[in-house]
């Protein structure tokens, strides 16, 4: 504790401040400058440019059409049917200089005649009367643009549908969210489904509990349900919608109609697009988005006011209740969600830099290729290559687990050879330090934790099979496919302790599907999946895989083994009760002999070239090993509505492991040995402000396992584990269950799920007091056989060789000569306690950013 005794004596008020401000002098000295931080993306076409800012003006000359919208390539008529529909408008500018921008909210609108429809002040079209008209966009009072416009079926006073009208509503205003009505037991006495997905048990509760409370056909505007969505009845929701809204209106009618059910057989919803799909659109720039709904019967009804929208990325853009799009200062790609009873459609927008796109280094790797072709879209420029002590330690750290040796890093900074980085990355990979490291990696992922010392023994085997398969580089797919059939003993068969882990069958398919498919399809197992296409239907047809997995008692205590029964592989919808054949997520349902074990069939599926999951999952949850974050994130969350932020690099990375073979191995090499992994992540201006383009790489905090490691290597110390030999590294430990509050307080996963999410990279000040004043800390420093005791005592070699060992240690590079200064200068000032200085100069580089974080 000497070193918090001496601070706190400084800051009491000691007359000898020196030693203090050495150490802050040098750890300022030491501060690495690289920033960090996160932002979620995606790409986007070049169709349309957004030009004008939200606050910018229109110049002269400026033309102006309205946006014809189409489906599946073909144009959408401008017709409204019925008194329930609505048509957004969307109108684009033209400036003179060629470019185009969204001029929708910028203009007034009217209809002549007036006595067909009318128009609100952000374009919405509402019918008034059956016939044909014509709609026309104003600025400063003169028509600039207009259209063709049709009413009919208006007349018609046919009965509103709950399930296709009404519920929807509820979707909008949240009222059947988590949160509300929709949650299990449903909120003050009033339950709804989640989403909407029964609307027949929604029906139920709204229209016959309560004694029919809610709803007053005779009087609509008295009704309960109404009441409290104007906030006239209080509503612990506050306000949902206005008096006399259209959503309102429809929902009297239907309570005046006495509330029908709707047909039995409706046109069922096939889809929902979103138009424009993707743009181009410049920072604090505004988009208004259109909604299209397709049904079964070929209506196309306009759904823009009742969509639900989300932004990917509200750093970047953000979206409004009615569909406009506002982007904000920084650059890169952003995607905005629209969710309809079920449906997703996804709008996504680039937002570049700079329209003059700086030149880019010669490219044939095609990570290298996708990358480029990204920044030039963006406008982005590339940092300059990392220099070679940066690459070293950053690709040893990344791919082995540990700092470079001070030899290791000798030889390579001494080293002519414009392939030394490739031959170092091949070294690595042969090493075991690389197979300790990724099998601590999957360890963690597929759940190997100890429920005491009877299950030691299976998870020791389970992490050395995990290990021993990396070390001879199994190909993936074979080692999937290993994993998924496991049957026996642990003894004969180390991959069964798995199944021990995903202990009932909801487990074993979330966790296949989330590990190796990237899909979380939990929410499918009670209802439709709100972000994603995934049923009730999908859920049970996969589960059908692992029916006939049965659990039998092992010769070790605690140590089962799994069996696959003779039986037909099927499982049965929990609402209907309909029995249901196995099929992979987005692949036809097969009728399995039942004497087979139906996993193979699984495995089959899961591991085949054409699989549009298996190697796009991989490749992602890699990309994000090396790079901080997946293309998209979290990297085992892959749908419509979260794509990726390259998509053409994803493909790449996916095809490559194919063609590999699914070499895990290839799969490093080719991502170190690319242009971008290699990137300074020194840059400045606004290139600081973008995470997602890979323009520079992006600095991150050491795992825990790792950092430990690192200390104990400057320090010239060893961390002791219980029943595990001396000198094993932390990314050598079997499992995550060993007692270590520096593992604990850096993050360390606890294996209780699939997702990597579990280990937390973020920074806390419990991490930061850890490593200044922890009695483990202050032990390492102070140990006698130290490095800090050694270099004291060693009288052969000068102060400067010290620091330069201590740096290459540390950094992998030699000090700078302000770095030598500041510390012989300390050095010199304490030289009568040269032991205590030596610790002080340790101390301070542990805890420079420059050390903590792999950049």
């Amino acid at each position: 504790m000497r070193l918090r005794i001496r601070r706190s004596e400084a800051f009491a008020g000691s007359s000898n401040h020196e030693p203090l401000m050495a150490i802050a002098r040098l750890l300022i000295c030491l501060a690495w400058t690289g920033s960090i931080g996160s932002i979620a993306a995606v790409s986007a076409d070049d169709s349309v440019a957004t030009c004008l800012s939200q606050e910018g003006e229109i110049a002269e000359g400026t033309s102006f059409r309205f946006l014809e919208r189409q489906l599946e390539g073909k144009p959408v008529g401008n017709q409204l049917r019925g008194r329930d529909s609505r048509w957004q408008l969307q109108v684009v500018g033209q400036l003179p200089s060629g470019k185009s921008f969204d001029a929708t909210h910028r203009l007034t609108y009217q209809v002549q005649p007036p006595t067909v429809a009318r128009v609100d002040a952000i374009g919405v079209i509402e019918p008034l009367s059956n016939g044909t008209a014509t709609v026309e966009a104003l600025w400063k009072g003169s028509v600039v643009a207009s259209a063709s416009l049709e009413v009919v079926g208006f007349d018609s006073l046919q009965p509103v549908d709950f399930g296709q009208q009404v519920v929807p509503l509820f979707t909008k205003f949240g009222c059947n969210g988590g949160g509300c009505h929709g949650k299990l037991s449903g909120q003050n006495g009033f339950k709804l489904s989640l989403l909407g997905f029964d609307s027949g048990e929604d029906y139920e509760h709204l229209v016959k509990e309560g004694r029919g409370r809610r709803l007053f056909p005779s009087a609509p505007d008295r009704s309960l349900l109404l009441m409290k969505a104007v906030n006239a009845s209080p509503h612990g929701g506050g306000q949902r919608m206005e008096v006399d809204s259209h959503e309102y209106r429809l929902m009297r009618r239907w309570i005046e109609q006495a509330m029908p059910r709707g047909s039995a057989n409706p046109p069922q919803l096939v889809a929902i697009e979103v138009y424009p799909n993707a743009l181009k659109m410049l920072r604090k720039g505004s988009q208004q988005l259109s909604v299209l709904a397709r049904y079964s019967d070929g209506l196309i009804e306009d759904i823009t006011q009742t969509a639900q929208y989300d932004s990917n990325n509200l750093d970047m853009a953000e979206v409004d209740p009615k569909g406009r799009v506002r982007t904000h200062e920084l650059a890169g790609d952003v995607a905005i969600m629209a969710r309809y009873q079920g449906k997703v459609g996804v709008f996504r927008a680039s937002i570049p830099l700079s329209d003059q796109p700086p030149s880019y280094p010669e490219a044939t790797n095609p990570i290298d290729l996708a990358v480029f072709a990204k920044l030039k879209s963006l406008g982005i420029p590339a940092a300059a290559p990392c220099d070679d002590s940066t690459f070293l330690r950053r690709v040893t750290l990344d791919i082995a687990g540990r700092l470079p040796t001070v030899a290791e890093t000798q030889s390579f900074l001494s080293d002519s050879d414009p392939q030394k980085r490739s031959r170092w990355i091949d070294q690595l990979l042969t090493s075991s330090d690389y197979a300790d490291y990724f099998a601590s990696k999957w360890s963690a992922i597929l759940r190997n934790r100890r429920a005491g010392v009877e299950t030691q023994y299976g998870s020791y085997a389970f992490h050395e099979w995990i290990r021993q398969s990396l070390y001879e580089n199994t190909p993936y797919d074979r080692w999937v496919r290993q994993l998924m059939t496991a049957s026996g003993a642990v003894e004969a068969n180390p991959a069964v302790v798995w199944w021990r882990e995903v202990n009932n069958t909801e487990s074993r398919v979330e966790d296949a599907a989330q590990l190796f498919l990237g899909q979380r399809i939990q929410c499918a197992r009670c209802h439709h999946h709100p972000f994603e296409k995934w049923s009730q239907d999908d859920y049970y047809q996969l589960s059908a895989f692992f029916s006939t997995v049965e659990r039998k008692e092992g010769r070790l205590p605690q140590e089962p083994m799994f069996v696959s029964r003779v039986g037909k592989a099927e499982a049965r919808h929990p609402k209907t009760g309909k029995p249901l054949n196995a099929a992979g997520l987005e692949a036809n349902a097969i009728d399995l002999d039942p004497t087979i074990d139906p996993r193979t069939a699984l495995a089959d599926w899961m591991v085949a070239p054409s699989n549009p999951f298996f190697a796009k999952s991989l490749a992602n949850r890699y990309w994000k090993h090396f790079f901080g974050r997946g293309l998209v994130d979290p990297e085992d969350d892959m749908r419509a509505t979260n794509p990726p932020t390259n998509p053409e690099l994803l493909d790449a990375l996916a095809q490559g492991l194919v063609d590999s073979g699914y070499d895990l191995k290839q799969l490093v090499r080719s991502i170190c040995n690319s242009q971008v992994y290699q990137f300074s992540a020194q840059a400045e201006g606004e290139v600081l402000k973008d995470t997602t383009s890979h323009a520079r790489f992006y600095p991150r905090r050491m795992t825990a396992e790792v950092l430990l490691d690192a200390i104990d290597v400057v320090c010239q110390t060893k961390t002791g584990f219980d029943g595990m030999p001396a000198g094993t590294r932390a990314v050598s430990l079997p499992d995550t269950q060993f007692n270590s509050y520096f593992l604990t307080v850096f993050g360390r996963p606890e294996s209780s799920t699939a997702c990597e999410c579990e280990r937390a990279q973020g920074a806390n000040l419990a991490q930061s007091l850890h490593l200044l004043n922890s009695k483990d800390i202050q032990a390492k420093l102070s140990a006698d056989q130290g490095l800090a005791a050694v270099m004291a005592s060693d009288t052969t070699h000068g102060n400067d060789q010290k620091i330069n060992e201590l740096y290459l240690r540390a950094f992998s590079r030699q000090p700078n000569p302000q770095e030598i200064k500041t510390a012989l200068d300390y050095l010199e000032k304490k030289k009568d306690q040269p032991r205590e200085a030596m610790e002080d100069l340790i101390w301070a580089i542990l805890n420079s950013k420059e050390f903590l974080f792999n950049h």
